[in-house]
């Protein structure tokens, strides 16, 4: 098994660059609906890549339209399957948060905006790769897809990254990880709106000449809140509801904004069954469910199963007890799930405060997942289910 020890000391010895990188990485404001701050950051990005990590054996470029443009870099490795490494470098943050938010460290705390959520990450990726350079370890071809519409439900990037994940071995996601702890579960997430169409009337005139919509909606919020199976981890939220015109007037038309989660795919049909036979109790009344399934379920899978025991192992020579967790939040690796490719999700940097003004990172623990996801690289070099031999990392300074 590889060396991890010895990959941990040689990202240690450059820590002060990682952190300069990171702040650099952070100093540029990229937020999800901002077009114009998106293209810089990803120039940026593009330059520290090529000056990091090298000339790129290929790139794609997926225009992102309003949003920001998706970059598929491969690099070259071993003849094994390429592995995909999943980063999104878009954050929640509007313009100006650095003014009055900075990036800042302060012993081994890193704050600022998107530092947690997940620029970390997205350094810890590239010093990774870096890391497996210098000690001279064999990996396998490398994909490394830029996502700049994560935050917002990935709408332009999902079929690059579906595409990216076509022959891949494994994805390898840089989220960052709350606790410290990998996502081997992440459940599925449906977004809907329900609409419903009544007759308007005048409430103290002509009542009986009235449908009421709101009277529909109510029912529709009481039917979709009855699905929730907090056994089977499914929650069905009806969170924003409108509707009517006047306390006087009998509601012509009314809508609720629902959020589905679940944990398999079975939950997932049985929710689309009952929003498919969602009807109005009044016959001159109708209801109408427009949206879909923004992710897929991400479930444990076997191949998910055997990524995560390979690397708890790997982390063990650290002496990190490395946990595994299902969360109700959903990501990218939720699509390349889905596509029966074995995935390792929060990869990324260890800290907490994602979308909050505590957001934070470990800078040691940055250093430990950038030599762990170096040594699960060059685990992953060889034909799937192989058990490649041990591996040492070569002196400081020798290259491949």
């Amino acid at each position: 098994m590889t060396d991890v020890r010895a990959l941990h000391e040689w990202v240690r010895g450059h820590r002060a660059q990682m952190i300069d990188d990171l702040a650099a990485c952070t100093g540029l404001e990229t937020p999800s609906t901002d077009r114009l701050l998106l293209e810089a950051g990803l120039s940026w990005l593009d330059g520290w890549l090529r000056a990091r990590l090298g000339e790129p054996s290929a790139v794609r470029v997926t225009k992102g339209g309003p949003f920001g443009d998706v970059r598929v870099y491969d690099y070259a490795g071993s003849d094994a399957a390429p592995v995909l490494l999943l980063c999104h470098y878009d954050t929640v943050w509007p313009p100006g948060t650095l003014a009055h938010w900075p990036f800042t460290v302060d012993g081994d705390r890193a704050t600022g905006p998107g530092v947690f959520d997940m620029k970390a990450g997205l350094v810890q990726a590239v010093w990774a790769l870096r890391a497996l350079d210098a000690a001279g370890l064999p990996r396998p071809p490398v994909r490394l897809l830029l996502n700049g519409d994560e935050e917002i439900g990935s709408p332009v990037s999902r079929p690059v990254i579906e595409s990216a994940a076509s022959g891949v071995r494994a994805a390898l996601v840089f989220e960052a990880a709350a606790g410290g702890a990998v996502k081997t579960a992440r459940k599925g997430v449906g977004i809907y709106r329900v609409t419903t169409t009544g007759v308007a009337a005048h409430a103290g005139l002509d009542p009986a000449k009235g449908a009421s919509a709101v009277d529909e909606i109510a029912r529709v919020v009481l039917a979709l809140h009855g699905l929730t199976d907090p056994a089977a981890g499914t929650t069905v939220n009806v969170g924003v509801i409108s509707g009517g015109t006047r306390g006087n007037v009998i509601a012509g038309s009314a809508s609720g904004e629902v959020d589905v989660r679940v944990s398999t795919a079975a939950e997932a049909g049985r929710i689309e069954a009952a929003l498919a036979a969602l009807t109005a109790a009044d016959p001159r009344a109708t209801v109408t469910v427009t949206g879909g399934w923004n992710r897929p379920v991400m479930e444990r899978s076997a191949g998910i199963a055997e990524l995560f025991t390979l690397a708890r192992g790997l982390a063990a020579q650290l002496g990190v007890p490395l946990r595994e967790c299902a969360v109700g939040g959903a990501s990218d690796g939720n699509f390349v799930a889905a596509l029966g490719v074995p995935v390792l999700d929060g990869l990324g940097a260890v800290g907490d405060g994602a979308h909050a003004r505590h957001e934070h990172v470990s800078v040691a623990g940055m250093l430990e997942r950038t030599a762990l996801a170096a040594a699960v690289l060059t685990e992953l070099d060889g034909p799937a289910g192989a058990h490649p031999p041990s591996r040492k990392a070569r002196p400081r300074g020798e290259s491949r």
